[in-house]
């Protein structure tokens, strides 16, 4: 069975399949100019949708971030660093790329154990 959260015409939000949950990429709902805010955003967001899906970020298994500038990779780990729970780092993948939109900083995708 495959369940869909926050479906819409081009992507859910969140899929379960398989015993995991496939976060779609996380923005900033306000994507204020500092990549701290927007991460602190995004992982709101993603423990709602993991909650959601019945997990939560202890059972995460994989993250990949993408910035729009790799200078900002301490600034972003910061909050990451303070936000995983000790035990519980997934794997994980930084990279820069150019996002959606100019005013999003950081992207950050999850791959969870429901």
């Amino acid at each position: 069975m495959i369940r869909y959260i926050e479906p819409g015409a081009r992507m859910s939000q969140a899929v379960i399949a398989g015993g995991f949950v496939f976060l779609a990429g996380q923005v900033a709902r306000d994507p204020v100019p500092s990549v701290e805010a927007q991460t602190r955003d995004i992982l709101a967001s993603i423990d709602r949708l993991l909650a959601e899906a019945g997990s939560d970020k202890t059972r995460i298994v994989s993250a990949t971030i993408w910035l729009a500038d790799i200078a900002t990779f301490a600034e972003m780990n910061t909050v990451w660093d303070a936000w995983v729970p000790e035990g519980h780092a997934p794997a994980r993948a930084t990279v820069e790329a150019k996002l959606a939109l100019p005013q999003f900083l950081v992207e950050i995708g999850i791959t969870a154990v429901v």
